[in-house]
């Protein structure tokens, strides 16, 4: 978006949603405006959002507000009636849009003909013609990039994309219902070869080494095969990158394959992100994933047996969870994590707006709305007992910056990288293994901790006990996540002397 506003000769700036209401005030107050857009992916951050909106009216800014993404996209009806302070919003991708609409107001026009907005008139909401799909990507100019933060060891990182859309349908994701709701292609993908020298062009202007692609399913596949990742990873190997770089990706458990995986590491791959969600063939149907366990065990081994990193999704709570498939998935998580090649973290699945979760707990009475953020109980009482109370004792093992997950996922992306880029080191490979010991005892006691409350709370023992039982057990957990809280830090730090040595050298 900024890019293609600023390839027509416009300013634009970009501010954190997490900065404080006055100092963006501050800051818009400098800049006088002529248009400010509010990016709103996820409902969670709505009432944020509406806060930010009325306070910046009451603030004096009375320039044209616009809002997209998402859920703009999706529900702008609704967001209207959340936010009436908005002018217009952006309906799905907005790079062609917001640059007409940005021309009528520049010019003075009449912004309401723009197409793919939607706005107020009177006390009614207008929707103009959805515009199509850009299906070729790489028409549009690299985004723009103000500054780079540092990944690990001083190694800068920035985040890009090979491609918009995914093929796939899950039953908890609007993904596939915001690609499908304009003419045009589901999926598209750019260029390999554009991709390759967007990475070269910051490589050498900026010297970012590190990239994170955002695609839902990054093209390791496509309708012609391997192609498109062979002549990516050529074209890493022919700028002379294969060696000097790293960069991570999301796919699917059943697009991993040993030979097309080596030659990825051996060109930069080094962390993948899979969205596992389940641990049971019928939670998987449910959740139309369309693969299987024996998939994702072998999706795994091949990561683990080429020494490539990865991170995982898994909603061990979904509207059809009961204490026979809440152990079945534990023991899943037991056979990839019980190594402490990856942390585990943990999800309580989010019916999202526009998705079949969301109409299928309509439909069963089941879904709560507070505000506009959705939920729901599950089956069985004792479930929720047992949601509940997990997620009172582990948030912050799991969700903090510098609880156990977080920090190990942290302490293992160093390790990947400087594995990757100092060659192998026999004091940091003992000191890795000593790593995994440590991420290997968590996981499992978060595994036996979650299959004993599990059985304590189906036993209906929670009733008539004095809560005596409840209380010792959250205080050892606590002790637990210290415990390992520190010895993660305490290796990290061991870590980091070693990487002084190494950027030193």
């Amino acid at each position: 978006m900024e890019a293609v506003l600023s390839a027509s000769g416009y300013k634009t700036k970009t501010i954190d949603l997490i900065s404080n209401k006055p100092s963006i005030l501050r800051t818009l107050k400098k800049l006088n405006p002529e248009i400010i857009g509010f990016s709103v992916i996820f409902e969670e951050n709505l009432e944020r959002f509406r806060d930010l909106v009325s306070f910046l009216r009451k603030g004096g800014i009375n320039c044209h507000f616009t809002a997209g993404g998402h859920y703009a996209s999706l529900r702008h009806e609704k967001l209207f009636e959340f936010i009436p302070q908005l002018d217009s919003i952006v309906r799905f991708e907005g790079e062609y849009t917001m640059l007409e609409l940005v021309n009528h107001i520049y010019q003075g026009s009449d912004w309401r003909k723009t197409d793919g907005i939607s706005y107020r008139e009177t006390d009614q909401i207008k929707t103009n013609k959805l515009r199509p799909f850009e299906e070729d990507l790489d028409k549009l100019p690299f985004p723009v990039r103000t500054s780079f933060r540092e990944y690990a060891f001083n190694k800068k990182f920035t985040t890009l994309i090979a491609g918009r859309g995914c093929i796939h349908n899950c039953s908890f994701c609007n993904s596939r219902k915001f690609y499908s709701k304009k003419s045009g292609s589901i999926k598209r993908i750019r260029k390999p070869e554009m991709v390759v020298e967007e990475m070269f062009t910051l490589f050498k202007k900026n010297n970012c080494r590190i990239f994170l692609f955002q695609d839902d399913d990054f093209p390791v596949k496509t309708r012609n095969g391997s192609d498109w990742i062979i002549r990516f990873c050529k074209e890493l190997n022919n700028k002379d990158l294969s060696d000097e770089i790293l960069w991570k990706i999301s796919c699917r458990t059943d697009e991993i394959e040993e030979a097309a995986f080596t030659m990825m590491k051996n060109n930069g791959l080094f962390m993948v992100f899979i969205g596992i969600e389940e641990g049971t063939d019928d939670g998987l149907k449910m959740m139309n994933k369309g693969v299987t366990v024996t998939q994702n065990f072998n999706g795994i081994n091949i990561l683990k047996k080429l020494g490539i990193g990865f991170d995982f999704g898994f909603m061990i709570f979904h509207p059809s969870t009961t204490h026979r498939s809440f152990i079945e998935n534990l023991s899943f998580l037991k056979e990839i994590c019980g190594d402490g090649y990856s942390p585990i973290n943990v999800d309580k699945m989010i019916p999202s707006y526009e998705t079949r979760v969301e109409k299928e707990l309509i439909k069963e009475g089941r879904l709560k709305v507070k505000g506009y953020i959705s939920d729901y109980d599950f089956l069985d009482d004792s479930m929720n007992k047992l949601y509940e109370y997990l997620s009172e004792c582990f948030t912050e093992w799991q969700k903090y910056p510098y609880g156990v997950v977080n920090l190990a996922q942290w302490a293992r992306n160093y390790y990947m990288v400087f594995l990757r880029l100092s060659g192998t080191n026999p004091d940091v490979i003992i000191l890795y293994r000593k790593f995994k010991t440590i991420i290997a005892a968590a996981n499992l006691f978060f595994l036996d901790s979650a299959k004993e409350l599990s059985y304590y709370f189906e036993s209906g023992k929670h009733l008539t006990d004095d809560n005596d039982f409840l209380e010792k057990y959250r205080k050892k957990i606590d002790r637990k996540h210290e415990l390992f809280r520190r010895k993660i830090q305490d290796n990290l730090d061991m870590l980091m002397v070693y990487g002084y040595v190494y950027q030193s050298s």
